[in-house]
């Protein structure tokens, strides 16, 4: 039980620096789980291979310049809670988990990409553009996260859970940063 829930959060955090990346190596890699996707897996293989081939080839480029971070920070702000949802459900099918533990890890998936994409949309707006290496750390990142739910569930998770844990730290920073800037209607 524990491994399905690492393995959740593994590709999960993977959806959430990536959206039609995570997906293209479902698609190509776990057939299984590829079957068990919502609402993908009812569309023919060889469409849904040709859009994540050309998103992946979108984002890869567009994710090195200003405005196509921007871009597609707003796409992956609404698409990675959902890619991740999506995958809490394909892995709990997959798995023949009770439907109660298929809405659960949906709903932990889904959350988990949204705080982690919602941290990534904070530090793009604290520094005004994302490094080049902090960009293809996040392309490799991706890659590692899916494999490792694939092949090394628990190693995979734990990533995500430092992921996670940097976020919070993150988030915490951004509080007392905050709240030591001057404030405008202060009297200095």
């Amino acid at each position: 039980m524990l491994e399905i829930i690492l393995a959740v959060l593994s590709i999960s955090a993977a959806g959430s620096l990536r959206s039609a990346l995570p997906l293209l190596i479902v698609l190509l890699y776990g057939e299984n789980l590829w079957q068990q996707v919502p609402f993908l897996s009812q569309i023919a293989p060889s469409i849904v291979f040709g859009f994540l081939v050309s998103w992946s080839l979108v984002e890869l480029f567009a994710s090195k310049d200003r405005l196509g971070q921007r871009l597609l920070q707003i796409i992956q702000l609404i698409a990675s809670p959902l890619i991740g949802g999506m995958f809490g459900v394909a892995i709990a099918k997959v798995t023949e988990q009770p439907h109660w533990l298929v809405v659960v890890l949906a709903g932990i998936g889904g959350s988990l990409a949204l705080v982690l994409q919602l941290v990534q949309l904070g530090w793009f707006y604290r520094m005004g553009r994302l490094p080049l290496w902090a960009i293809f750390a996040q392309d490799a990142a991706c890659v590692i996260l899916v494999l490792l739910a694939f092949d090394a569930p628990t190693q995979g998770g734990l990533i995500a859970l430092v992921l996670l844990w940097l976020a919070i730290r993150s988030a915490q920073a951004w509080r007392d940063w905050q709240r030591s800037a001057p404030r405008l209607s202060d009297p200095d």
